[in-house]
């Protein structure tokens, strides 16, 4: 196996944790983002393992780290955008304007993924991208209010962020699969974290009651499916431009396979970031 540089987002508790372990113990070379510095810093030391910072609810915070990250990878084989979060019931806008679940969840990986093409195509690398089935069980999607303006509901929100990252993966998978590379797209259960847990979460109970603890999966299972996909070999162990759940195909919601939605999304994604 040759070792490949990953890097993972929301590395620093969960799901991205315990890829984080499982890919190190694999061989690759893990470069860590995550947004809590005591939590990221002790992944970091126990994997002895690259690591750096970013708050995707500000861009110029991802700005930097596609800065800090193309100076020192050259070659990025894997770009895992696993980081994001359900929010509370008021709708929030960030600094940059933008409603918090829209941006967090799909605008900045968008961004990031933008920032960093250079050393993925060095690479002919990959771009994993943590969906969810919320993609099918919340999303309301319209195009013309992206950032929720007209009508906020935060399972809603987190729903159509979830069904714009399947529809940025087939965008970009259609856009530069020509020039090898390559994106997927994955559900990975509901995992027994510390996800949407905090006070005001829309989706707290779920994640916190003990009514609800014998549904949810452990981290490393939950996990699985994205160290799959970021440690096999894209068009040969498993298909790409495909959002997968265990391993497997799956279909998402009939929206997020439109082709000619995914394009609108990506030119209006580019609008907003003026790039």
């Amino acid at each position: 196996m040759t070792s490949r540089t990953i890097v993972l987002t929301g590395a620093s508790d969960g799901i991205g944790a315990a890829a984080a372990r499982e890919l190190s113990r694999l061989g690759h070379e893990v470069v860590l983002v995550g947004r809590s510095p005591d939590k990221t810093a002790a992944v970091a030391r126990e994997l002895d393992a690259e690591s750096h910072l970013a708050d995707f609810s500000h861009l110029a915070s991802v700005r930097r780290l596609a800065d800090d990250l193309r100076q020192r990878h050259p070659r990025i084989d894997v770009l895992a955008n696993n980081a994001g979060g359900i929010f509370g019931r008021t709708r929030v806008l960030t600094t940059d304007g933008h409603e918090q679940t829209f941006q967090v969840n799909y605008l900045a990986p968008f961004l990031l993924t933008h920032l960093l093409h250079e050393p993925l195509l060095a690479a002919g690398g990959t771009v994993v991208n943590t969906s969810s089935a919320a993609n099918k069980l919340f999303s309301r999607f319209d195009i013309d209010d992206l950032d929720a303006a007209r009508r906020y509901d935060p399972r809603r929100a987190y729903g159509n962020a979830k069904l714009e990252q399947i529809l940025f993966t087939k965008e970009f998978e259609r856009r530069f699969s020509g020039v090898g590379l390559s994106a997927t797209a994955l559900h990975p259960g509901v995992v027994a974290s510390s996800f949407s847990g905090a006070t005001g979460s829309a989706m707290r109970l779920i994640y916190t009651s003990p009514l609800f603890a014998r549904f949810l999966v452990p981290v490393e299972r939950g996990a699985d499916t994205l160290v799959f996909l970021a440690d096999g070999q894209p068009g040969v162990d498993y298909p790409t431009g495909e959002y997968f759940v265990d391993r497997a195909v799956k279909r998402p919601k009939r929206q997020a396979e439109d082709p000619e939605l995914a394009r609108r999304l990506w030119d209006r994604s580019e609008e907003m970031l003026g790039i």
